[in-house]
């Protein structure tokens, strides 16, 4: 009863301090207001109407609410860079950033429900995705796995935070038995999550643009570049806005961290463009699709060699800042990949995938405003919860907000 009062204590003083700041936080927090409500009038026209108001159709059945998914799933899994160096390894120079880059997996897992919710039709359709009451067809099914690893994931990392968190919020240490072991699991479930949901493409054989045993392995390697990256962008701007400062060593580990990460990416992108093209077949056509475009068709074209670019840019910069010890272009590298495996890793996986279609036909796909709406709402919703999130820890953090029995 009394940890119910205390935690009740802990929401109403997190409720009342998110709710002050200076004029740039209000701002901030009225932009991300207004865009959710742009989303939730675009999800309340989805709902109104159905899924034939989105670009999507029989021949390319996920579109921009999957990439999205996919993309989410990397950014939360990419907490655990500062997880294990923080828990498992005791590098105290990560300490003041492992609960920001929690904050970022929880406000990730929340938005990759919100995909999955958003792409079924609506909320009454995830019935049979629930274990018991419906169709879970566990364990052949790897979307039950899906499921399973999202959400389980999505509690530890809420568990573990509100522990230690509440814990400091009383002016107490953490007890490590108690978190420590739940910080081991989670390094070991980041994994999980991604190469999951890679299993989950790589597992569909009518899928040839898909179905490669490179998939999961490169899955991890984008998400533990452009993860890190928006990090590492985080930490900058909470640097410059507020009191709760970061060791620049934290950000060179980091940074070291994705420029090592998003040389893996290019290696095996550029390993996979060999294998398509040096000896093309009838299943390269998805990428060629994607690269040249294919019989007049090449909406993804552009895209590919935008996020091509950015992709060798960022890499670059990042190489060079390892050598030269120069944090003038870490925050413009970062923001470069980051655009760059959203792109490769949305629009530039989920889509060529489809095609060309089962029988050849060539069907593209372009996501019509209703989706374009319901996706920056989405977006916004996990900026105003992670920035809700992070206001309170560093509020609990830096001694601000305490419960008052322990003052």
């Amino acid at each position: 009863m009394n940890q119910l009062k205390i935690f009740r204590s802990l929401v109403k003083d997190s409720i009342t301090n998110a709710m002050q700041g200076p004029r740039t936080y209000h701002w901030w927090m009225g932009i991300l207001t207004f865009f959710m409500l742009l989303g939730a009038y675009s999800y309340y026209q989805q709902l109104s109407k159905g899924l034939v108001v989105t670009g999507m159709h029989d021949n390319v059945s996920w579109g921009l609410y999957i990439s999205n998914f996919t993309f989410l799933v990397g950014v939360a899994a990419a907490s655990v860079m500062l997880v294990m160096p923080t828990y498992v390894l005791k590098d105290v120079d990560f300490s003041k950033a492992v609960l920001i880059g929690e904050g970022l997996a929880v406000a990730a897992l929340v938005m990759c429900l919100a995909f999955v919710t958003v792409d079924l039709g609506g909320p009454a359709r995830a019935w049979h995705l629930i274990p018991i009451i419906g169709l879970f067809n566990w364990p052949r099914s790897m979307l039950s796995w899906d499921v399973l690893v999202l959400n389980g994931y999505l509690f530890i990392n809420i568990t573990i935070p509100l522990y230690i968190l509440m814990s400091r919020y009383q002016n107490k240490e953490p007890n490590k038995k108690f978190y420590l072991p739940g910080a081991m699991i989670s390094v070991f479930w980041a994994v999980g999550i991604h190469m999951v949901t890679a299993f989950l493409y790589a597992g569909l054989p009518a899928r040839p643009f898909w179905n490669s045993s490179l998939l999961g392995p490169k899955f991890l390697a984008s998400a533990f570049a452009a993860g890190p990256a928006l990090i590492i962008i985080i930490l900058e701007m909470i640097n410059r806005f507020t009191s709760f400062k970061i060791e620049e060593k934290s950000l060179a580990k980091l940074a070291l961290v994705v420029t090592v990460a998003a040389q893996i990416n290019l290696i095996m992108l550029g390993s996979e463009i060999f294998k398509e093209f040096y000896t093309q077949t009838h299943h390269s056509l998805s990428a060629v699709y994607l690269y040249f475009g294919l019989h007049g068709h090449s909406g993804l074209v552009p895209w590919t060699y935008a996020s091509l670019a950015l992709n060798i840019i960022a890499t670059g910069i990042l190489t060079f800042h390892l050598i030269i010890k120069s944090y003038k272009w870490l925050t413009v590298a970062c923001i470069c990949l980051f655009v760059a495996i959203w792109i490769e890793k949305g629009m530039g996986l989920i889509i060529p995938g489809f095609i060309p279609g089962s029988w050849g036909e060539i069907v593209e796909y372009t996501p019509t405003w209703i989706e374009v709406g319901v996706t920056i709402g989405i977006w916004a919703m996990g900026a105003f919860l992670f920035t809700v999130l992070v206001k309170s820890a560093i509020g609990i953090e830096q001694g601000k907000l305490r419960f008052k029995d322990s003052v």
